[in-house]
């Protein structure tokens, strides 16, 4: 069984989009991102870009769209997809929940509330190393102690958590975390606090702002952020794309049911591969490829080799 994955913001790279593979879903892809956005889209990944939530957001979002079509015309349709925090917008595309031309104007809107919210001084960090009952146990110390509140805003793996506040309050909350036995901790390249209550307003928004939009319910199974499991209804995949922003990711229950499901090749859109090592580190009997890191031929014959003898 085929399964898609869709990395979220901080997985962007330079020329992200310039880099997809040259195949003519990819150029589709961009043509009918830039009619939709009104701009040519791959001005979008350039550094000075990519400082841009909403470029960020958008550039990620039709690399996934772009590599899923490319795949497809492969004969290589998932039957599973799913996406970490924006990276949803791409899997509900992918399993057809909703048009990818309505997609990319709710992640842009998506993008706008987030930056609006929180322009500057607030950021995420990845804490490698301790469990989300030891992280949680120390945000709420510093929280008693500091006065400054974090949140945990993604559960990537038992012990990879990524937290969310401002910027002044990550810090400080490293340096506990560090002192309480983290492995690692990692600023990572997003200017806003996302998937915390921070975001809640901006989440009220957007879900007015989706309620318009149409969805259909998924031809193949999407696995939702909030509760990492498979939502079936339309109106379950609108509401999980509108309020991911504001809750807990819970990407390793995501992962964990994709896995008992029967998902033995999962492919991660480009760009990166946090996603593609975080399979091969907590399920390595699974073939996980990074479309980032390969060639499209190599990636197809790869992906079609393993799923005729897994």
């Amino acid at each position: 069984m085929l399964a898609l994955l869709f990395p979220g913001q901080g997985a962007q790279t330079d020329g992200l989009l310039h880099s997809l593979p040259q195949h003519r879903a990819v150029r589709d892809t961009l043509e009918e991102a830039s009619q939709v956005l009104g701009l040519d889209v791959l001005t979008l990944d350039t550094p000075d870009a990519l400082r841009s939530t909403v470029a960020v957001q958008v550039g990620l979002t039709i690399a996934g769209v772009a590599v899923t079509r490319a795949l497809a015309d492969e004969q290589l349709a998932p039957e599973i997809s799913a996406g970490l925090s924006v990276g949803a917008y791409a899997a509900a595309v992918s399993c057809g929940a909703v048009q990818f031309a309505d997609a990319l104007k709710m992640v842009r809107r998506r993008a706008e509330l987030m930056e609006a919210a929180y322009p500057s001084g607030y950021s995420l960090a990845a804490i490698s190393g301790l469990t989300e009952h030891q992280l949680e146990t120390l945000a709420a110390r510093h929280a008693d102690e500091n006065r400054q509140r974090v949140y945990i805003g993604n559960v990537n793996a038992p012990r990879q958590i990524v937290m969310a506040g401002a910027n002044d309050a990550l810090d400080a909350f490293i340096a506990r975390a560090m002192a309480a036995g983290a492995r690692k901790a990692t600023r990572l390249a997003v200017s806003v606090p996302s998937h915390c209550e921070l975001l809640a307003q901006a989440s009220d928004e957007l879900l007015a702002y989706v309620s318009q939009v149409p969805f259909q319910a998924p031809r193949s199974t999407y696995i939702g952020n909030r509760g990492g499991r498979p939502l079936y209804t339309a109106d379950a995949i609108r509401d999980d794309l509108a309020t991911n922003m504001r809750y807990t990711v819970r990407w390793f229950d995501a992962l964990t049911a994709m896995q008992e499901m029967g998902a033995r090749v999962l492919i991660e859109a480009p760009p990166g591969q946090v996603l593609t090592d975080i399979t091969r580190e907590h399920f390595p009997d699974a073939a996980a490829l990074a479309a980032g890191g390969l060639s499209f031929d190599r990636l197809v014959a790869t992906a079609r080799r393993r799923l005729e003898t897994g």
